[in-house]
């Protein structure tokens, strides 16, 4: 029984288990169908699943802060920093810094109206990142009649498209960004604050926690890391179209729930998030390969995700019922006892 409760234990503290399970489990299944399948196909599917783990990690901050908090505006912000790159880079490796500049301003705006809708006005997180989506939205359609041509920067066309060695740059990067979120999360203080935040609000504030500014620079983080990888996103397809950065609205959610992050917040795990992307880009190839449209493929995404949620929250539940069932067998023992005489 000790062993069992050691292994439940360690199981609750590393939720990323089941991601990773579920990608061996489907990776394995895969190879087994199609011969053309294999190791090299695995890196290719890591490649793609690198920009949807770099927005995660931004999602996961915002998840993680409670409250509901989701960051609906990552598409938008995504796609108009990727217009931005083709207007001002150019193609030219000479206007990269300006281009990396205009992402970076872009994002911190993005953000900091984010993070002033949902802290200062009080407004829902939802409602709010999804009205500035909209804007943003706006943003890239005028810019689409500016683009002077889908010609990408030669250095971001390298990063995003590359090998350094055997490795894609672009996994390189994923895993550098995944043990850095790990380190702020797990080793600084604002991981431990923000962790306090989603599992607690009105404690952290109690404790002197200055919650206000948790929850702003995560939704600045999230819009941060969207507008630079948006921007990579471009190069990696060379260019930008209107719907660029939609499939990521849906993904970057499940990305994070899948990888063991609590919807309800207050426990984040960014190798979570890393096998919960790869999991999600697995199942989606393994849905292409099986013939099936867009549309049913993002059902299956929904309803997956939605499993999910459900299983967390029975988790969860069982959490809360527990001491509760506890405390009503204390006291129901002594009238058994009672009774029985």
């Amino acid at each position: 029984m000790n062993g069992l409760t050691t292994i439940t234990a360690w199981i609750e503290r590393n939720r990323w288990i089941w991601a990773a399970i579920g990608v061996f489990l489907l990776w394995m299944a895969l190879s087994l169908v199609t011969s053309r399948f294999s190791l090299s196909s695995l890196s290719g599917v890591a490649v793609s699943s690198s920009f949807l783990l770099l927005v995660g990690i931004g999602q996961m901050l915002v998840v993680t802060t409670g409250r509901g908090n989701i960051d609906l505006s990552i598409p938008s912000v995504m796609t108009l920093s990727a217009y931005l790159a083709l207007i001002i880079v150019h193609g030219q490796d000479s206007l990269l810094v300006p281009g990396i500049l205009a992402a970076v301003l872009l994002g911190l705006a993005a953000g900091l109206i984010n993070a002033g809708l949902v802290v200062l006005l009080n407004i829902q997180a939802i409602i709010a990142t999804l009205a500035t989506g909209y804007i943003f939205a706006t943003g890239y359609v005028v810019a689409n009649g500016f683009i002077p041509g889908f010609v990408t920067a030669p250095s971001l066309r390298y990063i995003a498209t590359q090998r350094l060695g055997p490795l894609p740059i672009m996994i390189i990067i994923a895993v550098l960004a995944t043990a850095l979120a790990s380190y702020v999360l797990n080793r600084t203080a604002y991981g431990r604050t923000l962790s306090a935040v989603g599992q607690n609000i009105r404690a952290a504030r109690l404790a002197g926690v200055r919650t206000g500014r948790v929850i702003a620079l995560a939704f600045v983080a999230s819009s941060l890391i969207a507008s630079l990888t948006g921007m990579l996103l471009g190069a990696y397809v060379g260019g930008a179209f209107l719907e660029m950065g939609q499939p990521y609205l849906l993904q970057s959610i499940g990305a994070v729930v899948l990888g063991g992050t609590l919807i309800f917040g207050g426990s984040a795990t960014a190798l979570g998030t890393l096998f919960g992307s790869l999991l999600l880009v697995l199942i989606v190839t393994t849905m292409q390969i099986a013939g099936l449209p867009p549309g049913t493929q993002n059902v299956v995404q929904g309803v997956v995700i939605i499993a999910v949620l459900v299983l967390a929250g029975g988790m969860r539940l069982g959490r809360r019922l527990g001491p509760l069932a506890r405390l009503r067998a204390r006291f129901a023992a002594p009238e058994g006892g009672a009774s029985g005489r």
